[in-house]
């Protein structure tokens, strides 16, 4: 039979299970586009940009990859459906994020044509080469036979081991015109591997020996919360989670400690961590942002479980690596325990260390709700009224700056939530278009976004794809005027602030009107229960609002002070007088 390249493609994506695709139609992909137009099952979405579609892309996998999608979509992983060059090159900062977050993505990009010998061609740059930084793996189709087993290989790179984003280029040429191909074949998934029961039962023995654990649980294990919370029940452990693994374990467990366990954490974690003589590390890598700089202290005796085996010994070394996922691994840990029956059962110690954690929770909270915001909105206050009225599994979307520590903090994530971020990677602007991936993912569940005025300006025009497609999410914009986060490290050290301030307030109101959003204003504390449920009747009806948050952002948060310390505790003692001398002059003498 003769069939085109993008027919080819179109049956792969079907196979896969894919339900939606990311992107701008052009000269290169028009053929795809209009095959992807007569699937019934795949739904093309126009972007208003390829940056934020990587980042809905990016989102639609979070939510929706991880078995937390909308009725019909299970697994479906985010695809990109973009133009050679500019539309990679476009796309590439939400391919990065994908890429450092071990998030699953296809990326479907047209190419010139092959088959005929002309130079400088439109679009004409090696993409493969652009994208071998933030890919796992990049193919460029030359056969119209090679078509469907490139795409289910790409799949299968992109969902295996570590996953990340996949490229795979479909020149022109072979999208327009028809070649005798055979029958194409049928998708089969990969067989689970077997976890390491040896390296299980020697952590097993570490762990059930140990005077106290720690656990800290990653992204990587958000698939495991159940045997997470056993397992911090029968060890007495307390347990912190990274940015990303926010939502890994219910923050209402009298376990939970808080987000990292560093110098940079807030007081329950840093506290309950202290004592620590053996750490169970799951689904983490132990990067820079939940170490705190890389300033945590951890345990000559660590358990690390992880998909990725590149991890271990990275940043911390491990006295037993287990390589697996999660769940399984998990499952065999609290086995191999309950048979050894090595946990020793401290119930005053348990009692204690509960209350010790439920202690600093509420004396940090009383700081910051004691905290004079001037008459703006008291960040603990705003947190407080959205955590009445959203329910327990509603998404979370943040960006990149100040409010992504404040969320941290003061945002506890109950059972059944989930909260998406970037982080390793940390592009601005990503927020307002992953909140629309997630919302796409899983239209029955409230989306939240919580995004810096910085971060909106990025990519706000995007809520006209929201707006469009009737995908009512709620961006909460905490408008200061400046890049908050980066205004609070330079006032210290610099005592003065370079390029951190907006030139110009962003018209909150007017961008709503321009991209068909509602718009509400929350000024001070008092009109906070108000406007969130005002904000979330409209949504309901399929509505995007904005919502002008006058957020104050004075107090800085634990990780923001502790993180400075760290990092200059690190610097070289000539630096370090620099830097204080440099301080003074200005500070005095300016």
């Amino acid at each position: 039979m003769n069939r085109t390249a993008a027919q080819l493609a179109v049956h792969a994506l079907e196979q896969l299970g894919i339900t939606h695709t990311f992107g701008i139609p052009g000269v290169h992909n028009t053929e795809l586009y209009d095959e992807v137009a007569g699937s019934a099952q795949i739904t093309p979405l126009l972007v208003t940009h390829e940056g934020g579609g990587a980042f809905m892309a990016d989102a639609f996998s979070r939510v929706n990859w991880g078995g937390m999608g909308a009725e019909g979509a299970a697994r479906a992983i985010g695809t990109l459906l973009i133009v050679p060059a500019a539309g990679l090159t476009h796309a590439a900062s939400g391919i990065g994020e994908a890429y450092l977050g071990g998030v699953p993505m296809l990326v479907i990009t047209g190419g010139v044509r092959s088959d005929t010998p002309q130079r400088y061609k439109l679009h004409g740059v090696d993409q493969l080469e652009i994208a071998r930084g933030f890919t796992k793996a990049a193919f460029r189709v030359t056969r119209h036979d090679a078509v469907v087993s490139t795409i289910f290989e790409a799949h299968r790179i992109a969902t295996s081991g570590f996953p990340g984003p996949v490229l795979v280029e479909i020149p022109v040429d072979l999208q327009l015109f028809s070649a005798p191909v055979n029958a194409p074949p049928a998708w089969r998934p990969p067989e689970p591997t077997a976890p390491d029961v040896a390296a299980i039962a020697q952590a097993a023995e570490l762990l059930g020996r140990a005077k106290q654990v720690g656990l800290f649980a990653g992204w990587g294990a958000r698939h495991a919360q159940a045997q997470l919370v056993e397992l911090a029940e029968l060890l007495n452990a307390p347990v912190a989670t990274t940015l990303q693994g926010l939502a890994v374990f219910p923050a209402e467990h009298p376990l939970h400690a808080g987000f990292g366990f560093s110098r940079s954490a807030v007081p329950a974690a840093r506290h309950a961590f202290k004592g620590c003589d053996a750490l169970l590390a799951v689904g983490t890598r132990f990067s820079e942002i939940p170490t705190g700089s890389f300033g945590a202290q951890v345990p000559a005796d660590l358990v690390h479980v992880d998909i990725d085996p590149s991890v271990f010994g990275a940043n911390y070394p491990a006295r037993v690596a287990v390589e697996g996922d999660a769940p399984v691994v998990l499952s065999v840990l609290l086995s191999e325990l309950k048979r050894l029956a090595l946990v020793p059962r401290r119930l005053a110690g348990e009692s204690t260390l509960k209350q010790q954690i439920a202690h600093d929770k509420s004396a940090y909270l009383k700081e910051w709700l004691a905290h004079d915001s001037g008459g703006r909105v008291n960040p603990a206050r705003f947190f407080a009224a959205l955590r009445t009225q959203m329910p327990a599994d509603s998404i979370t979307v943040l960006d990149d700056g100040n409010h992504t520590f404040l969320a941290a903090e003061l945002y506890p994530q109950p059972q059944g939530a989930q909260l998406i971020t970037p982080t390793d990677f940390n592009a601005m602007g990503y927020a307002v278009p992953a909140g629309i991936g997630a919302k796409l993912a899983a239209p029955g569940r409230e989306v939240a976004v919580i995004v810096g005025d910085g971060c909106f300006a990025m990519t706000c025009m995007e809520i006209m794809t929201a707006a469009a497609n009737r995908l009512g999410v709620v961006f909460y914009v905490f408008k200061d005027g400046a890049l908050s986060q980066i205004a609070q490290a330079q006032q210290r050290p610099y005592q003065r602030l370079t390029c951190t301030e907006l030139g110009q307030s962003i018209d909150l109101a007017g961008v709503a009107q321009a991209t068909g959003a509602a718009y509400l204003a929350l000024p001070d504390d008092a009109s906070a229960a108000g406007a969130i449920a005002q904000a979330r009747a409209l949504a309901a009806e399929g509505r995007p609002v904005i919502v002008d948050v006058a957020i104050d952002y004075s107090k800085p948060t634990a990780f923001t002070l502790g993180t400075t310390q760290t990092t200059f505790g690190g610097f070289p003692l000539g630096q370090k007088l620099r830097f204080v001398k440099r301080m003074l002059g200005r500070r005095f003498f300016s």
